[in-house]
């Protein structure tokens, strides 16, 4: 399989069983994190392992890095390997949730170096109204670890501290993924401070799929991300580094590869707001 970032439901099903391929089912409830391992108990595609969001695809919480901080090299690394991912493996994941958990172990392999991955288009709803297979409890373990080595692409990411600092002239344009009423301070149900980060222009996450959870066309993502001018850095963020990951996954597919992350995003803003003793910038 070439690389790609989108695979439909029917590729996946034809694929050879002698390719060299891995599936997680990243599926995720933010507001009860076990329902996803529930689910994937109860029937997942054939063959997936589980990515946790809060285990798997994030470290542990801190004061400053957000809800979701990243994972670090060796905690990645070491998922990646025990699910038999080696370093030219095709990965291919997918959620339940329009790719708002998928897309961020898509950003994740990709900043460590793994560009053999894509997403499922229609994630699990999609593999089901096929009428595909599914299995429950857990596939045996690999045969042997994965030899995959994990190294961080730091450009991918902005820190609280570069954005601070140069809040007043930013070199981008802070993108927030969040719904509108967060972004406009109409409500917020999670983090401690309602509202934005200063300059940043609003594009909900969920915008860029249709609501069977499939990714809009090429032509409609363009047209969706028109009003921004194409020469200009976006640094996307969201609540917690997570659902920022599907823009950059739709950037990914009209070509806009320069898109950055903010990863700790406005969990992280707000945290240097209620402890800012030891803010920096």
């Amino acid at each position: 399989m070439s690389e790609q970032a989108v695979i439909e439901v029917r590729q996946l099903e034809e694929m050879s069983p002698e390719s060299k391929v891995v599936i997680l089912d990243c599926r995720y409830n933010l507001a009860d994190p076990d329902a996803g391992a529930r689910s994937y108990a109860e029937g997942h595609i054939p063959e997936a392992r589980y990515a946790s969001l809060h285990r798997d695809l994030s470290a542990p919480l801190q004061r400053y890095g957000g809800r979701h901080p990243l994972p670090d090299p060796q905690q990645f690394q070491q998922f990646a390997r025990a699910a038999g991912i080696d370093a030219d493996t095709q990965v291919i994941v997918y959620d339940d949730n329009r790719f708002a958990f998928a897309a961020r172990a898509w950003w994740l392999f990709r900043y460590f170096g793994h560009c053999k991955i894509a997403v499922l288009n229609g994630g699990f709803g999609a593999w089901q109204q096929a009428g595909l297979p599914v299995e429950t409890g857990a596939p045996p373990a690999p045969p042997r670890s994965g030899n995959i080595v994990c190294t961080p692409r730091e450009e991918m990411l902005v820190r609280y501290e570069q954005i601070h600092r140069q809040l007043d002239n930013p070199p981008w344009q802070l993108v927030d993924a969040r719904d509108a009423a967060r972004f406009a301070g109409v409500e917020e149900p999670i983090d401690p401070i309602a509202g934005h980060i200063p300059s940043a222009v609003n594009k909900p996450w969920a915008e860029i799929s249709r609501e069977d959870g499939t990714v809009k066309s090429r032509d409609e993502l363009i047209a969706h991300w028109g009003d921004l001018p194409s020469d200009e850095l976006l640094l996307n963020y969201c609540g917690s580094g997570v659902t920022a990951c599907v823009n950059l996954f739709s950037l990914h597919l009209i070509g806009r590869d320069d898109a950055l992350l903010y990863p700790g995003s406005w969990s992280d803003w707000c945290a240097h707001i209620v402890y800012p003793e030891t803010a920096t910038g």
